[in-house]
């Protein structure tokens, strides 16, 4: 019995200290995730500023691609990318000897061709005194006016080939028909080129136009003589109108090419890159759902916001659509009504369900009955943590 009852408190002892390592060696609890504060704005309808703007280059009216009319090796190219020519200038030059050769032989043949009609006549004045003296018959006479006027026939034949000939030998000079600038050299000295080919490309001083694309869901609301504004990267801004909308879309980017005719003396340079805003498709003034960049965040392939319960103050992901941007705003299509809190900013912190709290500036977070101050509507206010 002695023995039993010293045991016992043996016993005891061993089990506390058990209880005290289990205890030691056990994991201590997570502690609670704190209550953020972050600021939220309260989403409203607000006015669109920017219009849609499309980018587009200067381009001549009208530009030329001018060739020679008659075939044959280039020898020489007096015109250079980016001169500025006048009307009658030398541009290129063709060998010609074979066309001088060709207006020879023809100058040959109206001499002889003058030489017979001169024959002939003489015989019909001879002929003519003869038949006044009734030597020969007016039949014989007939002849001889037939033989003259042959022969005249046959001189007026040489005298348009000559000429023919001769032209073809000027149009192995290539001239410059318009004013205007060199924008392309498709043919090189040493080059045989046919009849039409072109050779260098001319843009005709006068008007010019901007031509830019716009996508196949947006040209139906395009109008020619409707009315657009062209900003100039250069600097500066011109008004101008719709001139011509391609009948047909580009078989490589699948846009419909659009022509704006500017207006006023004052040009831009060709080439020059421009930004045309067609009034047609401007959404400036109207009212729409805008919100911060930095309230946005990617959720799988959908992009998404985070929305305040005011009730519970917690958070819960909502999917928006995004139409387009208003300079540094996102236009919201669908996803958000008006009134609703969203999260405008440090979205990346945040779970769905987490308990957080209005973060209210230090200088206006009460107002003169204590109360917090209102978030107000379409206010831009970024997510602050603690």
């Amino acid at each position: 019995m002695a023995s039993t009852s010293k045991a016992r408190p043996l016993a005891r002892l061993l089990l506390l200290s058990s209880a005290v390592v289990l205890v030691a060696c056990s994991k201590p609890a997570p502690a609670p995730e704190p209550v953020r504060s972050v600021k939220v704005l309260t989403v409203g309808a607000s006015s669109f500023h920017s219009g849609r703007e499309f980018a587009g280059e200067v381009r001549p009216r009208i530009e030329s691609r001018l060739g020679f009319r008659v075939a044959g090796k280039i020898v020489r190219r007096q015109a250079e990318l980016g001169q500025r020519v006048r009307p009658g200038q030398l541009l290129a030059q063709l060998d010609a000897q074979d066309y001088r050769l060709s207006a020879d032989a023809a100058r040959a043949q109206v001499a002889a061709a003058q030489t017979n009609r001169d024959l002939a006549a003489a015989d019909f004045k001879r002929y003519a005194a003869l038949r006044d003296q009734n030597f020969i018959s007016g039949a014989e006479l007939e002849r001889r006016d037939s033989a003259l006027k042959a022969a005249q026939a046959q001189l007026e034949q040489a005298q348009a080939q000559l000429a023919a000939q001769s032209n073809q030998a000027r149009y192995t000079d290539l001239v410059a028909d318009v004013a205007g600038v060199i924008t392309a050299i498709e043919a090189e000295p040493g080059q045989v080129v046919s009849a039409g080919s072109p050779v260098v490309r001319i843009a005709q001083d006068g008007p010019r136009d901007v031509v830019f694309s716009v996508p196949e869901d947006r040209v139906a609301a395009i109008r020619p003589g409707s009315p657009v504004e062209v900003r100039v990267w250069a600097g500066g801004t011109l008004q101008g109108k719709v001139r011509e909308v391609a009948a047909s879309a580009d078989p490589v980017t699948r846009t419909y090419p659009v022509k704006v005719g500017l207006e006023g003396q004052e040009q831009p340079p060709l080439g020059a890159t421009a930004y045309v805003t067609p009034q047609a498709l401007s959404l400036a003034g109207s009212q729409v759902i805008k919100l911060p960049t930095s309230a946005l965040r990617q959720e799988g392939q959908s992009t998404a916001v985070w929305v305040l319960d005011k009730a519970t103050m917690t958070v819960r992901s909502q999917p928006v659509q995004i139409a387009t941007a208003d300079g540094n705003e996102a236009v919201v299509a669908g996803g958000l009504q008006p009134g609703t809190l969203v999260v405008s900013a440090g979205v990346h912190v945040l779970q769905p369900g987490q308990k957080v709290r209005i973060y209210e500036e230090k200088t206006s977070t009460a107002g003169a009955s204590g109360q917090p101050s209102a978030v107000p509507p379409g206010g831009v206010r970024p997510v602050a943590t603690k």
